[in-house]
């Protein structure tokens, strides 16, 4: 924003934004670059990487034997392998919705589970430092299963019971290295839940 008579208003941080456009857009990101003016007075240039709001769901299961989890494993083309998280997404259709009927949604497309039970534990950004990008992380409980309706960029989705302690173990020893997944698990586990 510039006032004319004032110059530029700098923001909360004492940064002022110069001028700003959209350098790449597709349905699911929005990349932006800004020319700023940094709290120190120097010029410089802010790639900033804007995305819809996500969910990241850590189902638990209450067994006789203890509790498990739901993991899935998804290839993920960016680093070029397949990786241990849990189920997450977002709706860019419906950017709007409330996140705990996105969380119940992602939950059942990705795993076909259904919670009676869904406990906000809270927000979290991915990337503060080049993405808008925010989630909720919630836990689901009360499961029954039911099928997947997995979207087409979702079919190698494949879903793994563990017991808790391994999801743990996996956690320790860099065999789950996402860390939207192990930033909700220890959101919840932070809360007593588990």
């Amino acid at each position: 924003m510039t006032d004319s008579s004032s110059g530029p208003t700098p923001d909360a941080g004492g940064f002022v934004t110069v001028s700003s456009r959209l350098a790449y857009e597709n349905p699911w990101t929005r990349v932006r670059e800004d020319i700023i003016i940094r709290p120190n007075g120097r010029k410089g240039l802010y790639g900033v990487v804007e995305r819809g709001d996500f969910v990241v769901i850590l189902p638990v299961w209450e067994e006789a034997q203890g509790r498990s989890v739901t993991l899935i494993r998804q290839y993920r083309y960016p680093i070029g392998q397949r990786m241990w998280e849990l189920p997450m997404g977002m709706w860019e259709n419906r950017p709007d919705a409330p996140a705990e009927d996105v969380a119940r949604g992602e939950l059942r497309e990705e795993t076909g589970l259904r919670a009676e039970t869904m406990r906000d534990a809270g927000l979290m950004y991915q990337g503060a430092g080049y993405t808008t990008q925010k989630g909720r992380a919630y836990l689901a409980t009360g499961l029954t299963q039911g099928p997947t309706e997995r979207e087409d960029t979702e079919e190698d989705i494949t879903c793994h019971k563990v017991p808790l302690e391994e999801m743990e173990a996996m956690i320790r020893d860099g065999r789950i290295t996402c860390m939207v997944t192990i930033a909700a698990f220890g959101l919840i586990r932070a809360r007593g839940w588990i």
